[in-house]
């Protein structure tokens, strides 16, 4: 049977030099580790709901979500050199000079040319507080972006350092490098983080890492960063196009002569010869600075345990609410142990009773309305699958069980081939989404669209696992250069995989869907048809309601909130388990969204 969407570990790849003494185990000073700051708080910014604030009100979900990473990547990477590469200008001179377009369609002010939203504006120095606090070095080089940072890091750093780059963006696969040990450390499915080196490029994008992937951006193209590049022509094309030919100006020369192999066919040739100045100048705004002043906060870097100022850093948590985040920060960089509270154990304090849900206030969101909520794609990774079908289905609670009382399903011409392992699962094959399916765009637009609708009406949603469907739908949207991201249209979402692990925390046992169903009470036909299991975690939710009322009890927005907090601590629990195996991963905690 084709896996449910549930929660998968993959454990983190490392590099094998440099261990400490006899263990096995890598050292915790024997690598730098540099953050591209910037693309983190901005992928914890777009994860997690703005909902999520200090007593003040002021929002604090971008500060806490970065400091959960920081702090997880410290423990699996086992480094405490950390440097936060920061930017200078997110749009440097020198680069519109080349491309006025770059990056241009980000403005979010007019007037001072800023990207950042408001809701993340009261964040920053808060970001940068943090940091200092914590001891890590923060380098900002007027007139740069962090990657100019990064890629100096790269390129400054002996042959026999050790380099591992964190960020989301692919475009810094152009900084690794065959005569040097670096890593790209990116976000994965499922939570975790992996490493990309020199030696994986090849195999992952067709192309070498450092120049060459660079020239396959440039033809691929970055929208998001104003930077079309040629019609007709995606990474898979662009990548076949350079390993034919070597190289831009020899892809060019061919495109010139009528050269009709590789891949060539007249059609691209045009479209490459047209383009080819839009290529090129692309191509240079990629190529990031090398010779910034930067090896100096490397050494820095070396004491960042002795340069963290721990009480203020710990009074900083608890102004702001993220006393856990800094826990784990303190524990990770500084060796302190977070404290059990005085009588009791993790595993007792974990446990849910009727005692121990939250006090929630009401009014209950069972009074208002409830809608399930599901997709199904073509693969497993949120990141990159696409959409074929999705439903909403407003469940309302008769004598005798539940009922459908609305219902919305779509079918999305994906725009790609569903793999057969897809198709077996939900029974769409390509030709019919082709032939049946809607435009992609339209499908995803009504989809935010349906769910904004029912955040005005009041209502709440409800999934499985749902952190993947919100997931894959953010993605999409990006994708496809929609405008509104799914965190900010949002209603109160309840997640019965996260419900269920709080409610039933010691149940052995899986908690895929069908198994929650087995284990509730409900009846599910159909499985993996987006409506069915739309339907059925609605109908889980009720019959979880039903047994601890207490859930029942407190308003949308309260369980929301709740559900965020248990999410962490269930994510922080499980990477303690699995060390206790001897096995390191990391959990993403955040919740309802993973990007």
């Amino acid at each position: 049977m084709y896996r449910t969407k549930f929660t998968t570990l993959r454990f983190l790849q490392t590099f094998p030099p440099a261990c400490d003494g006899g263990s096995g185990r890598l050292s915790r000073v024997s690598r730098l580790v540099v953050l591209d700051t910037p693309a983190l708080y901005y992928r914890s910014f777009y994860a997690l709901p703005s909902s999520i604030t200090a007593a003040d009100g002021t929002p604090v979900g971008a500060l806490r979500g970065l400091l959960d990473t920081i702090a997880g990547l410290a423990d699996d990477l086992r480094s405490t050199r950390i440097v936060a590469a920061m930017d200078g200008d997110w749009r440097p001179d020198f680069r519109t000079a080349i491309v006025p377009e770059y990056k241009a369609q980000r403005v979010q002010d007019e007037e001072t040319g800023s990207e950042t939203p408001d809701d993340l504006k009261p964040q920053i120095p808060l970001i940068r507080e943090a940091l200092r606090l914590a001891g890590i070095p923060v380098l900002e080089i007027p007139g740069t972006e962090a990657d100019d940072i990064i890629g100096s890091f790269a390129a400054q750093m002996g042959p026999d350092d050790e380099l591992v780059v964190v960020s989301p963006d692919r475009d810094l696969i152009s900084v690794l490098r065959e005569d040097r040990r670096i890593q790209l450390h990116r976000p994965r499915p499922k939570g975790q983080w992996a490493p990309l080196t020199y030696a994986d490029v090849p195999t992952e994008y067709g192309v070498k890492g450092g120049a060459p992937y660079r020239e396959m951006a440039a033809l691929r193209g970055d929208p998001s960063d104003g930077l079309p590049g040629v019609p007709g022509i995606g990474e898979k094309t662009a990548a076949k196009l350079l390993a034919g030919y070597g190289g831009l100006d020899e892809l060019f020369r061919a495109a010139a002569s009528g050269a009709k192999d590789h891949g060539l066919s007249p059609k691209r040739a045009a479209a490459l010869l047209e383009n080819e100045d839009a290529v090129r100048r692309a191509e240079k705004v990629m190529t990031v600075l090398e010779d910034l002043d930067v090896l100096y906060a490397a050494q820095d870097a070396a004491a960042v345990p002795q340069r963290m100022n721990r009480e203020a850093l710990r009074a900083f948590g608890t102004q702001w609410s993220t006393d856990r985040a800094v826990a784990r920060l303190l524990k990770t960089l500084g060796g302190e142990v977070p404290p059990t509270p005085a009588g009791t154990s993790p595993a007792a304090d974990r446990r849910v009773s009727k005692n121990q849900l939250p006090a929630f206030t009401g009014p209950s969101w069972t009074t208002s309305e409830l809608w399930g909520f599901d997709l199904e794609t073509t693969g497993l990774d949120p990141h990159t699958v696409h959409i074929v079908t999705a439903a909403c289905v407003r469940l309302g609670k008769v004598e005798g069980g539940i009922e459908p009382l609305e219902i919305r399903t779509w079918l999305a011409d994906p725009g790609i081939e569903i793999p057969e392992a897809a198709s077996s699962v939900h029974g769409i094959t390509s030709d019919y989404a082709r032939k049946h399916g809607a435009d992609r765009t339209a499908v995803v637009a009504e989809v935010i669209a349906c769910l904004e609708n029912i955040r005005r009406r009041g209502g709440s949603v409800v999934g499985h696992n749902i952190v993947y469907d919100l997931t894959v739908l953010e993605a999409e949207r990006r994708r496809l250069g929609l405008p509104t991201p799914v965190a900010d249209v949002l209603p109160p979402i309840f997640d019965t995989l996260v419900l269920d692990r709080e409610v039933d925390r010691f149940r052995r046992g899986k908690r895929t869907l069908a198994d929650l169903c087995t284990v509730w009470g409900v009846e599910l036909d159909n499985h993996h048809d987006a409506l069915a299991d739309a339907t059925a975690a609605g109908c889980i939710l009720w019959a979880m309601a039903d047994k601890h009322q207490l859930l029942a009890s407190g308003s949308g927005e309260e369980l929301h909130a709740a559900q965020i907090e248990w999410k962490r601590t269930q994510a922080a629990d499980l990477e303690e388990f699995l060390r206790s195996k001897g096995r390191h991963a990391t959990i993403n905690p955040d919740w309802p969204l993973e990007i």
